[in-house]
């Protein structure tokens, strides 16, 4: 754990299993009205278990492949944050939120792409998606448990369709056509 890590934590202690249970379901909640909350939770999830796949997948390549389809996601699931989530954050009263945001993502690609160079079957490379998913974990909580709860409230009614389609907009630029929708109650989303 670097300097900056131990600095962190101690500031802002990890959320635990239980509060960050607690944000997910009221996040789950908020996106059964909020479309966009709904679709961010998902990725969240699918977030969640690519990389206990890549985390637990038997040998080099399978650890190796699961790696690359959770980048894939994690890119492009950071890109339509950064493109279309933090900027509204920052206008309607969470610059804060927005910078931390910013800076996570950019901690986090550098982390991963540290993981790429070590050898999938060592400990150091546990040791660091570990480290890469208990960050995951922290920031996931901000953002379910208080980040977007409080740019619901403040988002303008009439900004509300605009942020989901720009964010599915940004996503499936990275990932692929349709590829947002997967697992997500968007079926009545106008494109």
């Amino acid at each position: 754990m670097s300097f900056i890590d131990k600095l962190a934590s101690a500031i802002a202690p990890a959320a635990s299993r239980e509060s960050r249970a607690e944000a997910r379901q009221k996040a789950e909640a908020l996106g059964a009205r909020e479309q966009w909350v709904g679709l961010i939770v998902e990725q969240h999830k699918q977030i969640e278990m690519l990389i206990s796949e890549a985390a637990t997948a038997n040998g080099a390549d399978s650890r190796r492949q699961a790696l690359k389809q959770f980048e894939r996601v994690l890119t492009g699931h950071a890109t339509a944050e950064e493109a279309v989530l933090y900027p509204d954050m920052a206008e309607f009263g969470g610059k804060t939120h927005a910078g931390m945001g910013y800076e996570e993502h950019a901690m986090t690609k550098i982390q991963v792409a540290k993981l790429e160079k070590l050898d999938p079957m060592s400990d150091e490379w546990g040791e660091k998606i570990d480290h890469i998913r208990s960050a995951l974990e922290q920031h996931m909580y901000q953002e379910e448990g208080s980040w977007m709860p409080d740019l619901a409230e403040k988002l303008p009614h009439s900004d509300r369709t605009r942020l989901t389609e720009r964010f599915i907009e940004e996503y499936e630029r990275y990932c692929g056509e349709g590829s947002a929708r997967q697992g997500a109650p968007m079926a009545d989303v106008r494109r």
